[in-house]
C-alpha cells in the first residue's frame, strides 16, 4: 500500500470553518472573551452539530481570526497531500454579524494568499448560503462572490427540508455572473432535494448519496456525468449513515457514478483527508488504483485551470506507477 499522505488529492467539500485547529479556536475565544467548544462533542443529529457549529463560528469576531484559519487551513490540507481545494465559507453571515460585510471575506482571502505561497497549495473559495436563511443575505453573498476572481462558485448549505425554489434568481444571477454553482442535496433529504438542486443548475452534488432513493434518478446523475462530493465520516457522525461499514460509497461507485471523496468538517470529527481516504481504503478493502480513481475523479470534478488538472492527473501517476 503506498503512503496516502504523498497521494495528490483535491478537495471540494470542506466548511472552513470547520477546519479550526482546536488550539487555534482555543486561543481565538480567549482572545475574544467567548466560550471555547468542546472538542469532544459527539453529535446526536443534525441539531447538535448545528449547534457545536454556531459555538465555533462565534468564536470568529477579528479580522486576524479569520486571516489565521485561512492560512492554518493551507498548512494543514498541505500536510495531508491536498494540491488543490475549494473551501466553503459563510461570507455574509459572518460579515452580517460582525457589522462588516467585506471584512471576513477579505481576512479570509489575504490569509489564503499567503498560505498558497507558504505551501505551495491551491485554493479556491465557494461561498455558501443556508437555506433557512433570508434571501436577502443570499443576494448579498453573491454580491461578494462576483467582486473577486478568487470565488469560483456559490451554492445553497444547511436544512434540505428548506427548499431551494426561492433562491433560483440569486442562481441565475451567479451563473450570468459566470459563477459555478454547488448545492448541498441529497445528504439528510431524499429524490427531492437532489431534483431541485439539479433543476437549480448545481454542477456537483453536495454530498448526494440519497441519489439511489429514485433509480431514474440514478441514470440520469450518471448519464449528466454530475460529480457526488461523498464525504463518509462526517455522514456517519451526523447520523446519515448508521456505521462506516454500511455507508452507500461502494453502491454509488459501482452504479457507475462520479464519486468524489471529501471531509465536509474534518476538525469536528477529528478526520482530515488523507485520514477519510485510509478509513475507506480499510472499511472497503480498496487498492491504490481504486483510491486513485477517487483522487481523479476529484481533479475531474473541480473548478480548477486546465493546466492544474493536468499536472495533478500527471501526478496521481507518478504516484500509482513510480520510476523505476
Amino acid at each position: 500500500m503506498r503512503d496516502l499522505l504523498t497521494l495528490p488529492k483535491v478537495h471540494l467539500h470542506v466548511h472552513l470553518e470547520s477546519t479550526v485547529r482546536w488550539d487555534t479556536l482555543r486561543d481565538i475565544a480567549a482572545a475574544n472573551g467567548v466560550r471555547v467548544p468542546d472538542d469532544t462533542a459527539t453529535f446526536g443529529g443534525f441539531a447538535a452539530f448545528f449547534a457545536q457549529n454556531d459555538l465555533v463560528r462565534q468564536c470568529l469576531r477579528r479580522p486576524e481570526d479569520f486571516r489565521r484559519i485561512a492560512y492554518e487551513f493551507c498548512q494543514d490540507e498541505a500536510r495531508q497531500g491536498t494540491r488543490y481545494a475549494e473551501a466553503s465559507f459563510t461570507a455574509a453571515a459572518h460579515g452580517e454579524r460582525l457589522g462588516d460585510l467585506d471584512m471576513p471575506l477579505t481576512a479570509v482571502r489575504e490569509g489564503l494568499e499567503v498560505g498558497r505561497e507558504a505551501f505551495g497549495i491551491e485554493v479556491r473559495l465557494l461561498l455558501d448560503h443556508s437555506r433557512r436563511r433570508p434571501l436577502d443575505r443570499a443576494w448579498r453573498t453573491l454580491d461578494l462572490a462576483r467582486r473577486h476572481d478568487d470565488v469560483v462558485a456559490v451554492g445553497l448549505a444547511g436544512d434540505e427540508s428548506f427548499p431551494a425554489a426561492p433562491f433560483a434568481d440569486v442562481f441565475a444571477a451567479a451563473r450570468d455572473a459566470g459563477l459555478h454553482i454547488v448545492h448541498h442535496a441529497g445528504e439528510g433529504e431524499g429524490a427531492a432535494s437532489i431534483r431541485q438542486a439539479l433543476d437549480g443548475g448545481t454542477e456537483r452534488l453536495g454530498h448526494g448519496i440519497r441519489v439511489l432513493d429514485d433509480p431514474d434518478l440514478v441514470a440520469e446523475v450518471r448519464d449528466r456525468r454530475i460529480p457526488l462530493e461523498v464525504c463518509p465520516s462526517s455522514n456517519v457522525a451526523l447520523g446519515f449513515a448508521p456505521s462506516l461499514a454500511e455507508h452507500p460509497l461502494p453502491v454509488l461507485r459501482d452504479a457507475g457514478l462520479l464519486v468524489t471523496l471529501n471531509t465536509d468538517i474534518p476538525a469536528l470529527i477529528a478526520t482530515p483527508l488523507a485520514t477519510e481516504y485510509a478509513r475507506v481504503r480499510d472499511t472497503f478493502a480498496y487498492d491504490d488504483t481504486a483510491l486513485a480513481t477517487l483522487a481523479r475523479n476529484a481533479v475531474d470534478a473541480s473548478f480548477a485551470p486546465t493546466p492544474t488538472k493536468t499536472r495533478l492527473h500527471k501526478e496521481i501517476t507518478t504516484w500509482l506507477n513510480p520510476p523505476t
